[in-house]
């Protein structure tokens, strides 16, 4: 796709800073930027970078809640030529450690600390020992690859850096320097990875190049979005939604954001209200969140248009209610593997095609959908299994080639495994996932990870989750657990040792001892009967 000009995330926000400059880009809290500031904070922060050690090509491990910070190393590491690596603030001890190692990051920057959560506190669990090299990189226990530390906050990991210590070395690194680093930047580069559940039960680095720039690009001036939009965005931003939707898409435009650390349904509608903001975001729990909030208290909100992904039938009476109390959303269809939102309604279309389909396809993807057996493609309204085949796929799993070539097919059809459906109108239906994947509140669960949690322990002898449908949720993990003979333990204690070493959102909401599973001929457990039996015991 050559005709569309490449462009580089550290690149757009120097033009945004030349179009916008003294237009306002973000707010948090009491604090603001305009494109121009902002733009000079993430020259500050990428000179930081450079002066730390980052290399192109190295891999910047991110383990932090939303905070302008973000954005500045969000974009500043892109301008050095590195590649983001986004960690979920709710991961715990063995997350985290995973994600770091499994990418190779080479630095890791890290809140202190949000509220209750100390995240140094699990990295220092994770690290028994910490030495400095002459050359000043770091030596750490369990990292091979990890050689940089910095926390903001009060920074107690032995030979890490603060954030004053880290930006102040930005200091020596000259306007030349890193001139130079911008301009060597390879749009067809690694701009960040995303770790996403799999089935397998190890979490895979998504890996993206700079190339979805131009999806983000052609979605928002869809949507009709200009320098007039100001964003609410109170979703993570480790999560490709607020990072393609709404930062990146903000930046590409020239809207302002709202940023909020932690999403809070009335804090957010105060806000909303205060600022005049004309796009909100979510998935079906954030909506269900902000109508209740809306009517216990009534706001004025001036929204234009929302976003919130349809198509699963348990999300259509949420969406219904929203386009009545707040105004249209559009829907969609997108995944890490593929980008954010690969297929899109447009303003236009009907109040039946935004809540019960999930979008038109984009510019340049392809969609089929086909028989999970035989592979033949279905006939419209007949589910099957979508592939997705476009420009801004993922380029790979990271170091991981055998899940890689399982996903993606010679002919590049990426195998998504989740269940949709070609309406006769040529709108997406997505319907959810053959694969044996969970969603519990727009985050992805994979079974067969907490399902290994589960099995180490001493008095389990086999585990299987699934999917409990939950009214705020979507749905959330039961576990149905068959004991080692001989040995006793209650549901309450399976879960208390889950706490603290997996985020919460994995943790099951249940636990059903059982003395065998439904098994097919084949010998796999038929979790459908499993979903039905957790039904019928728990209502």
């Amino acid at each position: 796709m050559d005709w569309y000009r490449k462009r580089t995330l550290g690149g757009i926000l120097d033009e945004a800073a030349a179009r916008f400059g003294k237009r306002e880009a973000l707010v948090f809290g009491a604090q603001r930027w305009t494109f121009a500031e902002l733009n000079d904070e993430t020259d500050r922060v990428a000179k930081a970078l450079i002066a730390l050690g980052v290399h192109a090509g190295e891999h910047v491990a991110l383990w932090m809640t939303n905070r302008p910070e973000w954005l500045f190393l969000m974009f500043g590491v892109a301008r050095v030529g590195g590649c983001l690596v986004p960690l979920n603030t709710r991961y715990r001890t063995d997350d985290v450690a995973y994600a770091v190692r499994q990418s190779k990051s080479t630095t890791l920057i890290s809140l202190e600390r949000s509220g209750p959560i100390d995240y140094q506190g699990m990295l220092a669990e994770t690290m028994p020992s910490i030495e400095r090299h002459t050359d000043g990189s770091l030596v750490i226990e369990g990292y091979p690859d990890l050689k940089r530390l910095v926390v903001m906050g009060n920074r107690t990991l032995p030979h890490a850096l603060d954030w004053e210590q880290f930006m102040a070395g930005g200091l020596r690194i000259s306007d030349t320097e890193l001139s130079a680093r911008k301009t060597a930047v390879d749009p067809d580069g690694r701009m960040v990875i995303c770790y996403t559940s799999g089935t397998t039960g190890s979490p895979k680095g998504v890996v993206h190049s700079h190339r979805p720039i131009r999806n983000t690009h052609e979605r928002a001036q869809m949507l009709g979005m200009t320098m007039h939009d100001i964003h609410m965005n109170y979703l993570p931003l480790f999560h490709l939604y607020a990072y393609a939707e709404i930062t990146m898409a903000g930046v590409l435009v020239g809207a302002k954001q709202i940023m909020m650390d932690v999403f809070d349904a009335e804090r957010a509608l105060d806000l909303a209200e205060q600022e005049k903001a004309t796009v909100l975001h979510g998935f079906e729990a954030h909506w269900l969140d902000l109508l209740n909030a809306q009517a216990r208290k009534p706001r004025d909100i001036k929204m234009r248009i929302g976003t919130l992904p349809s198509g699963v039938e348990s999300t259509f009476p949420i969406a219904e209610k929203v386009q009545d109390v707040f105004g249209p959303t559009v829907s969609g269809f997108g995944m890490s593997e593929t980008w954010a939102y690969i297929s899109c309604d447009n303003p236009s279309s009907t109040r039946e095609q935004r809540v019960h389909a999930s979008g038109y396809p984009m510019n340049d993807y392809e969609f089929r959908v086909v028989d999970v057996e035989t592979g033949a493609d279905q006939p419209d309204d007949e589910p099957g299994e979508l592939l997705v085949r476009g420009y801004a796929i993922m380029d790979c799993y990271w170091d991981k080639p055998e899940a890689t070539a399982d996903a993606i097919d010679r002919d590049g059809w990426l195998h998504t495994g989740d269940m949709a459906k070609k309406r006769a109108d040529g709108y997406l239906v997505f319907m959810g996932r053959y694969k044996d994947m969970l969603k519990v509140g727009g985050e992805n669960v994979s079974p067969a990870e907490v399902e290994a949690y589960l099995r180490v322990m001493d008095e389990v002898r086999d585990a299987a989750v699934v999917a409990y449908p939950d009214q705020r949720l979507a749905e959330v993990p039961v576990a149905f657990v068959i004991k080692e003979p001989g040995k006793e333990i209650t549901a309450e204690a399976l879960l208390e040792r889950m706490h603290g070493r997996i985020a919460s959102f994995k943790i099951p909401r249940h636990v059903i001892f059982v003395d065998a599973y439904p098994m097919t001929s084949s010998g796999k457990i038929r979790k459908v009967e499993l979903r039905a039996e957790a039904r019928r015991i728990l209502g």
